[in-house]
């Protein structure tokens, strides 16, 4: 039986490397060159691709896609324990090729396109050399692909589109589309015809697809197989947002203890108060659980599947933007005044809790999924009483020691004084 808490010094040795690549190279570059991974710059832009070339130089290029389909073929454990680590800094998830929406959009090409729609669309996506959104939610329906009405007709050699979607992420300067339809995903370049997308909000786009046309090799996977490759995408996002989480709740602990050591009120610093001690050890503890669930959860779908595992990565789901919520509000509170402006990322990690329990799914649909799997394991009891009712154990107990009670009269005397004993007691 293995049972070890300790990634092995290769791997570590990896981990280090990536830590101080981003405290040296990363960190730098975001603050100096925000969105650098899109500047129209050509010399950022080589500078990027400098960066990048170190990343793959690692092996580290396109951490999320297993070897068979281009990826470094981490598994999911090792890639939570990487992420623990390029989580804390904005600009490193595309720095090392594995920012969202693309990733998710990435896996479904991957795992569904064609030889023809990986070369067209995959490598250069791989390659950042195009850029993507995922076109899931509608208005009407949120993230329930029942309620959607967005569908796809065949005209000819053509599939043309018509619906209205909520939310699509980074949509606006996006190069390609994944669109959710109710009879198939479909590919749609950004630029196509009917593609509408309104003034707000600004990030998380409004879109309207109006007799929107594109070629019938614009379908991803099966005709009335969405559903399929959503689940393929957002379960393997949901853990991945879970895993960049506990970088984003370290960091949010680690300001607070700085800020506890360094802030005096009055006569001593605020470590020393005790409701400041109890921020921490609460949110020590809770940052600790929920690295150990996600953990958890990505060591299960290396040895299954996602979908054996999906009891593991619906609790993560709802847990992480929990954890967030509170951890950067105990952060932010420490710092005062301070906490609640935008010069430190306590804000922006406070903001993104709601979106967290939102993303991939609303927290109350996992929740209610974790429940029903659990339920299935279990059946309701005969009678009235539970079967951990008192009476019901104690007799169950004696019936199973009679044998050895019938064996052995010195015991089976003890055991009736003990019965009397506690019958006394009783009444």
């Amino acid at each position: 039986m293995a049972w070890e808490f300790e990634t092995e010094p290769e791997f570590q040795a990896k981990l280090d490397w990536i830590k101080q690549f981003c405290d040296e190279k990363v960190e730098p570059l975001h603050h100096v060159f925000p969105h650098a991974v899109r500047s129209p710059d050509p010399a950022v832009k080589a500078y990027v691709r400098q960066l990048q070339q170190e990343v793959k130089d690692q092996g580290l290029w396109a951490l999320f896609l297993d070897e068979d389909l281009g990826g470094p073929g981490f598994g999911q454990l090792k890639l939570a324990l990487v992420n623990e680590v390029i989580g804390r800094y904005p600009a490193a998830p595309q720095l090392f090729g594995a920012a969202a929406p693309d990733t998710g959009n990435m896996e479904m090409l991957a795992a569904y396109g064609t030889e023809e729609q990986k070369e067209r669309w995959l490598k250069p996506l791989l390659a950042q050399e195009m850029f993507s959104a995922y076109s899931m939610t509608e208005p009407q329906g949120g993230s329930d692909p029942n309620l959607f009405v967005t569908h796809a007709e065949r005209d000819g050699d053509e599939w043309v589109i018509n619906g209205e979607k909520w939310f699509t992420s980074a949509g606006r300067v996006a190069d390609l589309l994944f669109v959710m339809c109710t009879n198939g995903m479909y590919v749609v370049p950004r630029t196509t015809p009917g593609v509408e997308i309104m003034p707000e909000p600004r990030n998380h786009n409004h879109i309207i697809y109006r007799d929107v046309r594109v070629p019938l090799d614009h379908l991803l996977g099966p005709e009335d197989g969405a559903k399929v490759l959503a689940q393929r995408r957002l379960g393997g996002g949901r853990i991945h947002h879970a895993m960049r989480t506990i970088a984003q709740c370290q960091l949010a602990l680690d300001m607070m203890c700085e800020r506890a050591l360094t802030r005096r009120s009055h006569g001593q610093v605020i470590a020393e108060h005790q409701m400041v001690q109890d921020k921490i050890a609460e949110s020590y503890v809770k940052l600790k659980m929920l690295r150990l669930l996600v953990l958890e959860a990505a060591w299960k779908i290396d040895r299954t599947s996602t979908q054996e595992a999906r009891t593991e990565i619906a609790a993560v789901k709802f847990t992480m933007s929990r954890v967030l919520r509170e951890i950067s509000f105990d952060a932010l509170h420490i710092h005062g005044s301070l906490g609640t402006t935008d010069l430190t990322p306590l804000q922006d990690m406070y903001a993104a809790a709601p979106h967290m329990g939102l993303a991939d799914g609303p927290d109350e649909v996992h929740k209610a999924t974790v429940a029903r799997r659990i339920l299935k394991s279990y059946r309701p009891h005969d009678g009235n009483f539970p079967r951990e009712f008192r009476p019901y154990k104690e007799q169950a107990a004696r019936e199973k020691m009679q044998p050895v009670l019938d064996a052995n009269p010195e015991l089976a005397k003890a055991a009736e004084n003990y019965r009397r004993y506690f019958a006394g007691r009783r009444g």
